[in-house]
């Protein structure tokens, strides 16, 4: 008996290593989904053609490229600094330690956040890393060919939530609206309407693959985008129900990057609850590159 009991303890430690050792090595399959979709876009895009030429070899964005735009985003791309740059069809914001809050009770979980927002077509790819007790969280957040997903996965294998269908192709089609100043050649594949409200105020209707999302982006004086508002997005409750929500993007701190490209450096998400907002993601520090293919 005791000999027995001493085989299935050890075997009992053998398994508990083995899990132990997967879930501390880097491999995960959500990370590999992630980096095999990525790649499969830049291939799409030519994203990886264009990264290979020099600056002088390739086209670059003109005042002439955004004359029919409002005045308040041809100031915008001018201040920022996109004209006479590289017509990028890639942009890579970076964030790391997060505050996300995946609802109004609790703390807020800490996360890094890399994603991808491409061009030539609305597409958008967003990894998220984080960890709970120790066991690794990790969650995808696309938008691909009009189709919207946010998964969460934890200790590499378990799904915990996977978000899909027309409510979240819309609000991925909206989140891609609100960051569509950040890659200034989505501005000019003719998927996206505009209407002048003021001297800092610009809505903006993109149509794509069957669905219409809208938004109001609104400048400061330095004609920097500091917010982004849309009915364009529902929240998804835990029983699977969408419920339509006012939802903000604000972002302020803008800095030059290597590239010479201004790009804000806090950008936070919000809810606007009828009884008040939730800021559910909060970036700090958010770094901004172009064109760049990660080894």
């Amino acid at each position: 008996m005791r000999q027995k009991m001493g085989i299935f303890i050890g075997l009992l430690l053998v398994v508990l290593g083995a899990v132990i050792l997967y879930l501390a090595i880097p491999y995960s399959p959500t990370r590999k989904a992630f980096q095999k979709d990525l790649a499969a876009v830049q291939d799409a895009q030519g994203i990886q053609a264009q990264a290979s030429l020099d600056d002088h070899r390739r086209e670059h964005f003109t005042k002439e490229d955004f004359a029919d735009l409002p005045l308040a985003i041809q100031k915008y791309l001018e201040g920022c600094g996109y004209l006479g740059k590289p017509k990028y069809g890639q942009v890579k914001m970076a964030f790391k330690d997060v505050a996300f809050a995946q609802g109004r009770e609790g703390k807020p979980l800490k996360i890094n956040y890399t994603q991808y927002n491409f061009g030539q077509e609305p597409v958008r790819v967003a990894l998220i890393q984080s960890s709970l007790f120790g066991i690794p969280f990790e969650g995808y957040d696309g938008y691909r060919a009009g189709r919207g997903q946010m998964k969460g996965v934890v200790a590499k294998a378990f799904t915990i939530f996977n978000q899909t269908g027309p409510e979240m192709d819309q609000a991925c089609l909206a989140t891609y609206l609100a960051e569509a100043l950040f890659i200034p050649s989505s501005l000019l594949n003719g998927l996206i309407e505009w209407r002048e409200i003021s001297d800092y105020e610009v809505e903006a209707r993109i149509h794509y693959q069957g669905q219409t999302a809208s938004g109001i982006y609104t400048f400061n004086q330095a004609y920097e985008m500091v917010a982004f508002t849309t009915q364009s997005r529902s929240l998804a409750e835990s029983d699977g129900h969408y419920t339509p929500m006012p939802w903000t993007a604000r972002c302020g701190n803008y800095q030059v990057n290597a590239q010479g490209i201004k790009h804000p450096t806090t950008l936070q998400a919000i809810w606007n609850y009828p009884d008040g907002d939730l800021v559910y993601f909060d970036g700090q520090d958010a770094k901004f590159s172009y064109d760049q293919i990660d080894d």
